[in-house]
């Protein structure tokens, strides 16, 4: 609130992700989850005239981007999931994202893994980033750390 100053901690280890139910971890430095939504929630037109009509989207899925260092072990989980999806068709699973530092809560009872677009070797581990693409979200809470 302005005018009180407050002091709040934030852990990332008390960032919790889940795919199929199997907690993921061995995350990457920096931005380590990417959330985007596949639509916004209103699109705008205009006329010529300058009325406006907004229309709301009724797609309600997202592309989430987990990046993990390449020593991971959540690497092989994801790569057999994906596998196994190309190999069956049928391995859609529910994909959670929790932050225990405060409120917010993603939930997706359907997501799929793609294969990394890139693979990187250097002298020193580099980053794996998988993308999952869900159906719609049914928890879509986002809220601040708590003092």
């Amino acid at each position: 609130m302005p005018g009180n100053p407050i002091m709040t901690t934030y852990d990332p280890e008390k960032v919790i992700v889940t795919f199929g139910g199997t907690p993921l971890g061995g995350w990457a430095e920096g931005t380590f989850i990417d959330v985007a939504p596949a639509a916004k929630a209103f699109t705008r037109k205009t006329g010529a005239d300058g009325e406006t009509v907004r229309s709301k989207s009724a797609n309600k899925c997202s592309d989430v981007t987990v990046t993990f260092q390449q020593s991971s072990l959540s690497n092989d989980y994801l790569s057999a999931m994906n596998q196994l999806d190309v190999a069956t068709g049928h391995n859609l699973l529910p994909l959670s994202i929790s932050d225990l530092n405060g409120k917010t809560l993603k939930f997706w009872p359907q997501a799929w893994v793609e294969e990394p677009d890139s693979l990187g070797f250097a002298g020193e581990v580099t980053d794996r980033a998988w993308v999952f693409h869900t159906g719609n979200i049914s928890t879509n809470q986002i809220g601040g750390i708590p003092v």
